[in-house]
C-alpha cells in the first residue's frame, strides 16, 4: 500500500533554522512518524528538533491532525493537515 500525500504546516520558528524550507510542505506519510522522517529526509536534523530519543514528540512540541492533538502514531488520511507547532509559555 503506497503512502498518502498530506500537507504539513511548519512554524516560523522552525523553518528559519533550515533555510530553503518552507511554511507549507506536501508529505508522502501514513502516520506522524512518517511525516517526521520525511520532513528529516529533506531537512536532515529536523526530527531531532520535533522528537526526542524516547521517541515521541517533544514536550514542547504540538502536532495536529485535522485540529486533533496527534502522536508518533496517529494515522493520517489522504489529503489530511499536520500542524505543527512550538508551546507558547509565560505570565
Amino acid at each position: 500500500m503506497s503512502a498518502t500525500t498530506v500537507t504539513v504546516w511548519l512554524p516560523a520558528a522552525l523553518v528559519a533554522l533550515f533555510p530553503g524550507a518552507p511554511r507549507q510542505v506536501e508529505i508522502e506519510a501514513d502516520t506522524v512518524d512518517d511525516v517526521m522522517n520525511g520532513l528529516n529526509d529533506r531537512w536532515p536534523g529536523m526530527r531531532d528538533r520535533l522528537c526526542d530519543s524516547t521517541p515521541r514528540i517533544r514536550r514542547h512540541i504540538n502536532v495536529f491532525v485535522d485540529g486533533e492533538r496527534a502522536t508518533l502514531q496517529t494515522r493520517l488520511p489522504p489529503g489530511t493537515d499536520v500542524t505543527v507547532l512550538t508551546a507558547i509559555s509565560g505570565g
